[in-house]
Parts: C-alpha cells; structure tokens; sequence
C-alpha cells in the first residue's frame, strides 16, 4: 500500500468514526477503490469536475459518508431494513455508491441522463460486489414511478426542480432528502408557493475536514 493509500485509510477512519459510521475493513477497501476507479475514469469521461484524488476523498466521499447516519435514523424508525433509496442525478454515483457500500441491506438506484455516469456505476457495482447497487441511465421524469422509501439528490437541482422532477418515484410515507449547501432559503420559499410538498427540516451537516457549510433538507408530502 502506498503512502497515499495509508493516509486516505487513517483519514477515512476518523470521517467514519467522526460521523458514527461503522465501516469494516472491506468497506474501507471498497471505498479507497471506489476513489482510484474514479480517478482513473475521471480522465477519460470526465464524471466530475474535481481531479484531485485528496478533494475527492472530502468533497465526494466524506460528503456524502456525511448522509449515512441521518437516513440511519429513518430507516431505524420504519423498523426494517429493506429500504428502497433512488440517487437522483447521481452522477459518478454520488452519493449512491458511498450509501451502497456503507449499507448492503439497502437497495440503491442511481438515476442520471448521462449514458457514461451510469456505465461507472455498473462497473462499480460488479467491481466492488455490490449487488445492492443498481444504475438507470434515463431522464428521472420518463422513469415509471418507484415507489422508494427515499428518493435523494446532492447538488441536482432547486427544490422546485427536484420535486416537479422527482416527486413521482416516492412511495406511501416516503421522504425526499435534497443535499445542500447553506441553508436554500430562496428555495423553501419557492416551494411554499409551488404547493404540494413542504420542508420538513433542516438539517446542518458535518462533513470531516471540510470548511464550508452543508445541509440536509427534508421535503414531505402536504397532507
């Protein structure tokens, strides 16, 4: 293992134990190849606009090991673990694939448009063994309805966006989770006028080793 690999180790385990997500040493491993898959795609498809293999492991993983304990909790309240999870606009598989590693018993489905984000997925379900990991390569309004538990998004759109596009695919008593920056106050207020859903909560985020804010916003169905 190299210097870098031991270093991205270390710092992982102290995100992960900062944030209370317990994560096995083939988790860890799962993940440090997940970095290094998508380092190596990155240069050729061009999945995401951050290069360095140290922001990824922050801004990316971190960020989204960040989400892990707070879908904990709901999933904890439903009292089951077969719980369905849909990763709109998930890109690279963010935050999917990190929920799919950190979780095996829920089912994850990434959803974007672009042809070759998905193939990554694909590769990184088969890669990485991880039969919980799903990718649909189509526009998320075209997709007949899911039915998930939560349907998730991290940088994908607006509130309004995300719920005129998205809304669709959650089941009876299920939950949207947008993932934020600061606070999308403009948004909220947006969506009190588009009507339908509402903001439950919000949520700050801590994400290790990362200096700006973050926020989970939960959106529920009016009624």
């Amino acid at each position: 293992m190299t210097n870098l690999q031991n270093d991205f180790e270390t710092r992982l385990n102290n995100a992960a134990a900062s944030l209370k997500v317990d994560l096995s040493g083939k988790q860890r491993e799962q993940i440090l190849r997940y970095i290094n898959q998508l380092q190596r795609w990155n240069k050729t498809y061009n999945l995401t606009a951050v290069r360095d293999p140290e922001q990824m492991l922050i801004q990316h993983v971190f960020d989204s090991l960040s989400v892990v304990s707070p879908i904990d909790e709901l999933v904890s309240a439903k009292k089951t673990n077969d719980v369905k999870i849909m990763d709109v606009g998930s890109g690279g598989g963010l935050p999917g694939v990190i929920l799919a590693i950190a979780k095996p018993d829920w089912d994850i489905t990434c959803v974007d448009a672009v042809e070759k984000k998905m193939a990554f997925v694909r590769q990184m379900s088969a890669v990485l063994e991880l039969p919980n990991l799903h990718a649909t390569h189509q526009r998320v309004e075209t997709i007949p309805p899911y039915q998930a538990d939560i349907v998730i998004s991290r940088a994908f759109a607006s509130l309004v966006d995300f719920v005129s596009l998205a809304s669709r695919h959650v089941g009876v008593d299920g939950l949207m989770l947008a993932m934020k920056g600061r606070e999308p106050d403009d948004e909220v207020a947006d969506l009190a006028k588009l009507g339908g859903w509402e903001v439950e909560q919000i949520k700050p985020l801590f994400v290790p080793e990362l200096d700006a804010q973050r926020c989970l916003v939960y959106l529920s169905q009016q009624g």
